[in-house]
């Protein structure tokens, strides 16, 4: 039997729920932080369990499993929950589907009851959506408003909401606080100030009338799927950053597969995109995993990932964002390098070209920033004028040659590059 305390005190409880309390011998309340939790006598409340959870849905889950194992016990059980069962309550959620229990649900008031009459707002005649809080990223997606985001108990839950719009709203959002009880409050706040001018508590909701421009929503319920993969999927929880290492190249060689296929003059509507946006999705799923591991030790999230290139390519085009002025691409280049250089603290502009490259693309790569350099690139004198598929040819005979003579290629070459490199330092430093 689930019952609701609705949003305030014990005043506002419904007789049907009154009666149930009242009927029961063994009593939950999912928390005491609640106003109207006293009126449940005698019950076992859930708080230490938010104590050591590691997530909210790890709550979720742990408050079902030990619901359903006291009911199979006892035969029956009354759970009591802040506000109505049937509004952003997800433990009830979870028991309604639970196949292991018979679930009845008593109605009660909630806090939009409360919520509208304060604001003055019919939610029907203005088209309004109510939100969680802590999945506003996810739940906000796409929405233009007007939104009253409930739960929104936390300083962190506010700030994981102001930073999820990327254009703010110019309206001020209205706070409701303890609606029903003695110290109600009501007040604006403009968006920048959302998570520094007041202290939310758990009785705290957000009316916003409008926003600016939609949530980026695909991708915050993209990174909400990795996090749960990494939660309940025995593949996915066992993995670390080098077990995955393998899987990150192969994805990256299925991306420039696709790309090679794509043919220069594609249409929109050409599946050779479709391919493409299909491999940049696994490429995607490899970075999000990353971060997501990267977060558990307290690393760095996703958000950091983003955080950290956006700053160094803003640093990197100083022709964009600053007053440099170059002549063309060649320029943007050479300054790329320098500013690359500079930032890492690296005493050669080869320094950081990783090694691990396959021989041909660490020759590429080597030769490239020589070029970039002005440093003297050897090309040898040919005879004719080779294209693109008599080079391919000239090198699978050098392979050929080179198997014939029990030469390992891609070590001849990898060595053959090593010593041009070196080289090229020696010019560079003397270059100043």
């Amino acid at each position: 039997m689930v019952v609701g305390l609705g949003p305030a005190g014990p005043d506002l409880l419904t007789a049907g729920t009154l009666a149930a309390i009242e009927a029961a011998s063994v009593r939950f309340v999912r928390t005491t932080r609640h106003p109207a939790a006293g009126a449940v006598p005698d019950a076992t409340s859930f708080d230490a369990l938010y104590e050591r959870a590691e997530s909210m849905a790890q709550v979720s889950r742990d408050i079902v499993d030990e619901l359903v194992s006291a009911a199979l016990a006892e035969g029956e059980v009354l759970y009591a929950v802040p506000g109505s069962p049937a509004v952003a309550e997800h433990t009830v959620e979870l028991l309604l589907i639970d196949g292991r229990v018979d679930v009845e649900v008593l109605p009660a008031l909630s806090c939009l009851d409360l919520a509208w009459t304060r604001l003055g707002v019919d939610p029907v005649a203005v088209g309004a959506r109510v939100v969680d809080g802590h999945r506003f990223a996810v739940e906000a997606a796409g929405e233009r408003g007007p939104l009253l985001v409930a739960q929104c108990d936390r300083g962190s839950v506010l700030s994981d909401i102001k930073l999820a719009v990327e254009d703010p709203p110019e309206l001020p959002v209205t706070v409701l606080q303890r609606l029903g009880l003695p110290d109600e409050a009501r007040f604006d706040v403009a968006w920048e100030d959302l998570d520094r001018s007041f202290t939310p508590d758990h009785l705290t909701s957000l009316w916003i009338p409008e926003l600016a421009a939609p949530v980026a929503s695909e991708l915050a319920r993209f990174v909400e799927l990795v996090d749960t993969l990494r939660e309940r999927c025995p593949w996915d929880a066992e993995q670390t950053h080098h077990s995955l290492t393998r899987h990150l190249l192969e994805e990256s060689y299925e991306v420039l597969d696709a790309l090679e296929h794509l043919p220069a003059d594609a249409e929109a509507d050409d599946p050779a995109y479709a391919h493409v946006e299909e491999e940049l999705g696994d490429l995607l799923f490899q970075v999000v995993f990353h971060a997501r591991i990267a977060a558990e030790t307290g690393a760095f999230t996703l958000a950091d990932v983003a955080r950290t290139v956006h700053d160094k390519l803003v640093g990197r085009h100083p022709h964009v964002f600053g007053d440099v002025e170059v002549a063309g691409a060649d320029e943007v280049l050479a300054n790329w390098e320098q500013i690359k250089q500079a930032e890492k603290g690296r005493a050669s502009a080869f320094d950081g070209i990783p090694k691990a490259l396959p021989a041909l693309a660490y020759a590429a790569k080597v030769q490239k920033k020589a070029d970039r350099l002005g440093l003297e690139v050897d090309v040898p004198t040919l005879p004719v004028e080779l294209g693109p598929d008599d080079i391919g040819e000239a090198l699978l005979a050098i392979d050929e040659v080179a198997r014939a003579l029990g030469i390992d290629a891609e070590v001849a070459l990898r060595r053959s590059v090593q010593t041009r490199l070196d080289r090229y330092r020696t010019a560079e430093s003397e270059q100043g």
